[in-house]
């Protein structure tokens, strides 16, 4: 079913806070509390919305060390053989298909620099990776829009 205008305001406004009360939502797309609330359950059963969580500031302690991971393939590789194998490592948060000379980007979250490394080996000795470019995130402008 195609998204019109309330459905994409409910997205808006879940993006600038998804903690914001239902009563909150309704009012700000102009309806009943019950129908803003059958319009979430029909965008979550629909798959627009995928779920809810928590994006932890750089002051947070859980995950210093932030990483882009620039991954290409072995030659007769493709991501479904590499990424089933990366998405078994858990420091890995995104892993986004590319076009162009790098196949894949990472984004890894580890506790220290050590732990990135151990992660980034981990990652450059996967069956099929044949370059691992590492790009350390020194600070993040934005996030979530």
């Amino acid at each position: 079913m195609p998204l019109d205008d309330r459905d994409r305001g409910l997205i808006a406004a879940l993006r600038r806070n998804a903690r914001e009360s239902l009563v909150a939502l309704a009012r700000r797309v102009g309806l009943s509390r019950s129908a803003t609330q059958e319009r979430l359950r029909r965008l979550e059963r629909d798959g627009v919305i995928l779920g809810y969580t928590v994006r932890l500031g750089q002051a947070a302690e859980a995950a210093p060390v932030r990483a882009l991971i620039a991954v290409s393939f072995t030659p007769g590789r493709n991501c479904d053989h590499v990424v089933p194998r990366l998405a078994g490592i858990p420091e890995i948060l995104a892993c986004q298909s590319l076009a162009g000379a790098i196949d894949l980007m990472l984004t890894v979250d580890c506790a220290s620099t050590v732990a990135l490394d151990q992660v980034r080996q981990a990652i450059a000795s996967t069956s099929g990776v044949a370059d691992a470019t590492t790009h350390l995130v020194l600070r993040s402008h934005f996030d979530g829009r």
